[in-house]
C-alpha cells in the first residue's frame, strides 16, 4: 500500500494541495549488454571464478576431496592441510586479513570488488545473459513484457526461468558439495536417497540464488548489502571511482555527427542515455558519485563506443578521482593506503608462518588440585596429573610421552599411546621423585609428546611439581 502526504500551498492567488507518494514502487531495470574492455575483464574474471567455484569441488587430493568441510567428523580439509575446531582462531585470522584486503582495495579503487568479483554481481550477469538469450535484447524484453500473454511469451518466459533454476540448482548442489562429498551427493540427489539436511540446504541455496540473481538483483546491492553503506568512510578524494567529467560533457545535448557542436555551446555528451541503459543498478552516472554505483565500468564501455562513433576522444566517463575532476593532482600512494598495505603484509606473513609451523598434535596438562603432593610408602614425593592429547594428523599414530625438569623424576603410567586420526584421549598419570631432588616448594617441569614415526611431530607443555622444600 502506498502512503501519501498532502502539502498545502496556500497563496492569495491560487490555493493548491499537492499530494506526494512517500513510497515509490520498484521499476524493473532492463540491462543492456554491451561489449568493451571492462566487459571483457568482467567476463574472463567471472569465468575464472566460476571455474574455481564449480571445478574445485570435483578435485581430489591424496584420495579425498581437495576442499571439504566435514562437519560430522569436525575436519576441514583444504588441499594438503586439515584443520580442526581447535584451529578456529586461524579462520578468524583469515577473515580479518580478507577484511583488510577489502579495505585496501576500496581505498585505492573504490567498489571494484562489487563490480567484478562479488557473487551477487557475477551471478546477476549470468542471469542477465540467460535472459537475453531467451527473451531477446533490451528493447525486445521491454516490448515482450508489455505484450498480453501469448504462446510465444509463455515459452520465452518458461525457458528463461527454467535456465535460471538449472543454474541456481547447480549452484546449490556445488555449495553443499563443499560440506558433503560431492561425488556421493550428486548420485544421491538423482536417486532420491540424499539426507534431509542435504535436500534442505540444496533447496535453500537454489531458492536464494534464483531469488537474488533473478529477481532482487540491484536491490541487494542498494538496500541489503552493508558494504554500500559504509564504503564512503574509506573513500577519499584520491580514490579511483567511475565518474563522468562534467567540465567536458556539459551542457549535454543531441547533435549531428559532423556538426560544430562547440559553436552551439554543447559539450561532448550527446545525451544518448546509453550509460543508464547498461547500468546494472539503473543510475545515471552523470549525476555524480552515488552509493548505488558498483564500479562495474559498463557505462565506460558504453560511452567509449559512442565517443568512437562521434569521433570524439574517449574518457568522458572513466576511472578517475575527485581531485582529478577538480583539476588537482591525484596522489595514488598515500599514508592510509601504505598503512593498510603494511598491516596486510605483516598479518599474511604471520598467518603463513603459523600455518606452516603448525603441529597436528595437541597436549593439555592439568594438575590434580586435590593435593599439592603426597608421600608414598617408599618415601617418594608424588604429584598427579590429568593428560589430554589429540591426534590431528590424517593417519593413526603412536606417541611417546616423556617428562623432564627434575632429577630422577619418574613417570608412573602408560607412556606409549596409540591414537587414531582425530582421536582425543584423556587419562591420568603420576610422577615420583626422591625428596632430595626437590630444592623448592614449586618446581618447573616439562611434558613432551613425540610421534614414534616422526620426531618432528612433537609438542611440549610446562607444568609444576610441588613438594616439601629441601634447602
Amino acid at each position: 500500500m502506498t502512503e501519501k502526504i498532502e502539502v498545502k500551498d496556500v497563496t492569495p492567488e491560487s490555493p493548491q494541495v499537492h499530494t506526494y507518494d512517500l513510497y515509490q514502487s520498484h521499476d524493473k531495470i532492463y540491462i543492456r549488454r554491451i561489449k568493451g574492455l571492462f566487459r571483457n575483464l568482467r567476463f574472463f574474471g567471472g569465468l575464472f571464478l566460476f571455474s574455481l567455484y564449480f571445478g574445485i569441488a570435483w578435485l581430489n587430493w591424496d584420495g579425498r576431496q581437495a576442499i571439504l568441510f566435514d562437519l560430522p567428523e569436525r575436519k576441514f580439509h583444504i588441499f594438503g592441510l586439515t584443520f580442526w575446531p581447535q584451529d578456529f582462531m586461524l579462520l578468524s585470522w583469515a577473515l580479518i586479513i580478507s577484511a583488510f584486503l577489502l579495505f585496501f582495495i576500496t581505498v585505492f579503487a573504490g567498489r571494484v570488488w562489487c563490480g567484478y568479483t562479488c557473487p551477487q554481481s557475477a551471478w546477476t550477469w549470468i542471469f542477465v545473459w540467460l535472459e537475453e538469450k531467451t527473451e531477446g535484447k533490451r528493447n525486445q524484453r521491454i516490448k515482450l513484457d508489455k505484450q498480453p500473454l501469448s504462446l510465444n511469451k509463455l515459452l520465452r518466459k518458461t525457458a528463461k526461468h527454467v535456465s535460471w533454476v538449472i543454474v541456481a540448482f547447480w549452484t546449490g548442489v556445488t555449495f553443499v558439495g563443499y560440506f558433503t562429498p560431492i561425488k556421493e551427493l550428486v548420485p544421491q540427489l538423482f536417486t532420491f536417497s540424499a539426507s534431509s539436511w542435504s535436500l534442505f540446504f540444496v533447496g535453500f541455496f537454489t531458492l536464494a540464488t534464483y531469488g537474488n540473481a533473478g529477481w532482487l538483483r540491484e536491490q541487494v546491492c542498494i538496500y541489503m548489502c552493508p558494504y554500500a553503506r559504509f564504503q564512503s568512510v574509506m573513500f577519499d578524494k584520491d580514490t579511483l571511482i567511475v565518474s563522468y567529467d562534467p567540465r567536458r560533457g556539459e551542457p549535454r545535448g543531441s547533435r549531428k555527427k559532423d556538426a560544430d557542436y562547440k559553436k552551439e555551446g554543447l559539450g561532448d555528451c550527446i545525451d544518448c542515455g546509453l550509460c543508464v541503459q547498461v547500468c546494472p543498478t539503473g543510475i545515471d552516472i552523470r549525476d555524480g558519485l552515488q552509493y548505488e554505483c558498483i564500479s562495474c565500468a559498463a557505462c565506460i564501455d558504453a560511452c567509449d563506443i559512442v565517443m568512437d562513433k562521434m569521433d570524439y576522444p574517449k574518457g568522458l566517463i572513466s576511472y578517475t578521482t575527485e581531485h582529478n575532476l577538480s583539476g588537482q593532482k591525484t596522489q595514488l600512494v598515500r599514508p592510509r593506503l601504505l598503512g593498510y598495505g603494511a598491516m596486510i603484509l605483516v598479518m599474511m606473513s604471520l598467518f603463513a608462518f603459523t600455518v606452516s609451523s603448525r603441529t597436528p598434535l595437541e597436549l593439555d596438562i592439568i594438575r590434580d588440585r586435590g593435593a599439592l603432593h603426597r608421600v608414598t610408602a617408599s618415601g617418594q614425593i608424588e604429584n598427579s596429573y590429568n593428560i589430554r592429547i589429540m591426534n590431528m594428523a590424517e593417519n593413526d599414530r603412536t606417541f611417546i610421552l616423556e617428562v623432564g625438569g627434575l632429577e630422577q623424576l619418574k613417570l608412573i603410567g602408560n607412556d606409549r599411546l596409540e591414537l587414531e586420526s582425530g582421536e582425543a584421549l584423556s587419562f591420568s598419570i603420576r610422577l615420583e621423585t626422591p625428596p632430595e631432588s626437590i630444592k623448592l616448594p614449586s618446581n618447573e617441569i616439562v611434558f613432551k609428546l613425540t610421534a614414534e614415526d616422526d620426531s618432528s611431530v612433537s609438542v611440549s607443555e610446562e607444568s609444576r611439581f610441588f613438594g616439601p622444600a629441601n634447602f
